[in-house]
C-alpha cells in the first residue's frame, strides 16, 4: 500500500514574466522525514518555499499537504492545516516577552483566537503548553526577557518555538543557522534535532555540516530544477551534483 506523502510537489512551476524560476519540480516528503533542499545561490530555493507556504502562487502544478491541495491558499490557511514556516530573518514580536511570544502561538493553535472576555492567565491548557515549549527550546530561563533583548541565536530558538507552538506537523525551516558562528550553529542544529523530533522537516540550508547533521535525504535544486534527490551519500556521489557545485564534467 502506497503511503500518502506528508508534503508533495507536483510539476510545480513559477515564472515572473518571461523568467521561469521554478521549472516543473516534483518532490515528495514522507511523514517524519527530514529533507534538506540545497543548491547554488539563485537556484530558486526561497521561491520554492514561498510556493509551499502560500506566500506565492504557482504558475502551474500543485502543492499537497497530506494529500490535500493547498495551492492558492493564504499562508494562515495553510498554517491552520498543519504546515508552519520559519524565515531567514528572525520573525518575532520584539516588544513582547519570550513567554508572551510563545503563548500567542499556542493560543491560536488551541483555537482561542480573539476572546476579550477570557482572562488569558486562566487558560491552563495554554499555560501548560507554553511552559513546555519554553523548556523544549531551551528558553525557560529567559521567559520574561523581551524578545528584542535576546542574543541572535536565542531569537532563532524563540522563532523555532513559535513555529512548534502552532501545532503543525510539517515544518519548513529557511536557512535556520544563517548569521550564526560555528558554536551557535552547532548548538542550534542540536536544538532543532531534539525539538522537532517526530515532525516532518523540510529545510533550506547552505551549511553542509548542518545538512549532514539534520537531513535523512537531500534534494538538489539547480536553475529551478531538481537534479538529484536521495541519501546524503548518493547525492554526494552524483555526477550532476558534482558538476553543479565543483564545475567538473558530468
Amino acid at each position: 500500500m502506497t503511503r500518502t506523502p506528508a508534503l508533495a510537489l507536483e510539476a510545480l512551476h513559477k515564472h515572473f514574466g518571461a523568467t521561469e524560476v521554478v521549472c516543473g519540480v516534483d518532490l515528495s516528503v514522507q511523514a517524519g522525514e527530514r529533507m534538506a533542499v540545497i543548491g547554488p545561490n539563485g537556484a530558486g530555493k526561497s521561491t520554492l518555499f514561498n510556493l509551499i507556504s502560500g506566500h506565492a502562487r504557482p504558475s502551474a502544478g500543485a502543492v499537497r499537504l497530506h494529500g490535500r491541495s493547498i495551492s492558492g491558499l493564504q499562508p494562515f490557511e495553510i498554517a491552520r492545516l498543519g504546515l508552519a514556516r520559519s524565515f531567514q530573518i528572525s520573525n518575532v514580536f520584539p516588544q513582547l516577552s519570550v513567554y508572551e511570544n510563545l503563548r500567542c502561538s499556542v493560543l491560536w493553535s488551541l483555537g482561542y483566537g480573539y476572546s476579550f472576555w477570557r482572562l488569558v492567565g486562566s487558560l491552563r491548557d495554554a499555560t501548560g503548553r507554553t511552559e513546555a515549549l519554553l523548556e523544549r527550546v531551551g528558553l525557560a530561563g529567559q521567559a520574561q526577557t523581551l524578545a528584542a533583548h535576546l542574543p541572535y541565536a536565542q531569537q532563532r530558538a524563540l522563532e523555532l518555538g513559535i513555529t512548534l507552538g502552532s501545532g503543525a506537523d510539517v515544518l519548513l525551516l529557511d536557512e535556520p543557522t544563517a548569521g550564526m558562528n560555528r558554536s551557535e550553529a552547532a548548538y542550534f542544529t542540536a536544538l532543532i534535532r531534539t525539538a522537532t523530533a517526530g515532525k516532518t522537516l523540510l529545510l533550506v540550508e547552505h551549511d553542509m555540516d548542518v545538512v549532514a547533521e539534520l537531513a535523512d535525504t537531500i534534494a538538489v535544486l539547480v536553475q529551478g530544477r531538481i537534479i538529484a534527490c536521495g541519501t546524503p551519500q548518493a547525492v554526494r556521489a552524483n555526477p550532476a551534483v558534482q558538476a553543479a557545485y565543483l564545475g567538473v564534467a558530468a
